[in-house]
């Protein structure tokens, strides 16, 4: 359904709006992107979202929006991505359809067993390592924690998020992540470094 490499999108990180973060991913072959803002009001974040979203339906990327089931459902976007303290997997499938794409975040092995059984595609789960970019972030989990929710959740595909570098990567899809959400390693150098950036990890990952 994704790339190993799931990027995610951070104004204040990157120094860039999201839709210029969105062409640079694209460009370094980027083809699912999820858009993350918490800082700008509904109407900010709408305006912000319809601009990206055009540029990633020019581009052939796939574009989930993060928390915001009444946005995605506006713009109707690919998917949404879904917190603990957001609207609820059930009535977000229900206002979306089935086709969209609902992603839903877990931080610990009992949250992702009952991920599994909600109408999600794909369960996130972290931090892994210790993160900057979540303000008050949950408990770090670490390989080992990884390993145990992909035990508990079987098939489930499992995103893992937080504190992950070109350098760990690969021992997280090792530790049984489908993929890795990627942001400040992706977004930090500034807008020039993100499309090689991008280019480096789907590398360093091509063989796993």
């Amino acid at each position: 359904m994704f790339p190993r490499v799931y990027p995610i999108t951070d104004v204040e990180l990157a120094g860039v709006l999201h839709e210029d973060q969105v062409s640079l991913l694209a460009d370094g072959g980027a083809t699912f992107v999820q858009l993350r803002e918490k800082h700008l009001s509904p109407a900010g974040f709408y305006h912000e979202a319809k601009a990206a979203l055009a540029v990633a339906r020019e581009r052939g990327v796939t574009l989930i929006i993060n928390d915001r089931v009444d946005i995605a459902l506006a713009l109707q976007a690919d998917g949404v991505h879904l917190g603990q303290d957001d609207l609820p997997p059930e009535p977000a499938r229900k206002l979306l359809g089935d086709d969209a794409i609902i992603g839903y975040s877990t931080h610990n092995v009992a949250q992702a067993i009952a991920a599994a059984a909600l109408p999600v595609d794909y369960i996130a789960i972290g931090p892994i390592f210790e993160t900057g970019t979540k303000a008050n972030p949950d408990p770090v989990i670490g390989l080992d924690g990884l390993r145990a929710v992909r035990k508990a959740v079987g098939n489930v595909p499992l995103v893992a998020i937080g504190g992950i570098t070109a350098e760990n990567a690969k021992d997280v899809i090792a530790a049984g992540a489908d993929a890795v959400a990627v942001i400040s390693a992706l977004l930090a150098g500034g807008p020039s470094a993100i499309s090689d950036r991008y280019r480096s990890f789907t590398e360093i990952l091509s063989s796993c």
